[in-house]
């Protein structure tokens, strides 16, 4: 009948006839600096993937940017050659325009810093 009553509540037979069981202790320090280490080793994973996620997001930002202008080069600006007569043509004609003139405005500042991130995130042996 112990046996029962202490499966359904979840004590030890010996706590429920009043006995007193020194648990082993453990050597706390050493339980403590296990986990303290565990945890370290986990927070430098972390660090060391997220740096490679932000090295190869700034590697890629650098290839598209190249890629993009090497596409508008080879395009010529097409735009300006349009019959800007019909409305609907001139308003395609100005985004293409003013997206163009903000790419080659932002990209240089946008691409050195790009750079400099290659070289901040890269691994330090």
């Amino acid at each position: 009948m112990l046996i029962s009553i202490s499966e359904v509540l979840e004590t030890p037979v010996s706590t429920l006839l009043g006995e007193t069981i020194a648990e082993p202790k453990t050597d706390d320090l050493k339980a403590i600096s296990e986990k303290l280490e565990i945890i370290n080793l986990q927070l430098a994973q972390r660090a060391a993937t997220r740096r490679k996620m932000f090295h190869w997001l700034f590697i890629s930002l650098c290839v598209v940017i190249v890629t993009v202008s090497v596409v508008l080069i080879v395009l010529n600006s097409p735009y300006l050659g349009w019959d800007y007569s019909d409305p609907e043509t001139a308003v395609v004609g100005v985004v293409f325009h003013a997206s163009e003139w903000l790419f080659v405005r932002l990209v240089p500042i946008i691409l050195i810093g790009a750079i400099v991130g290659i070289f901040l995130t890269r691994k330090k042996d």
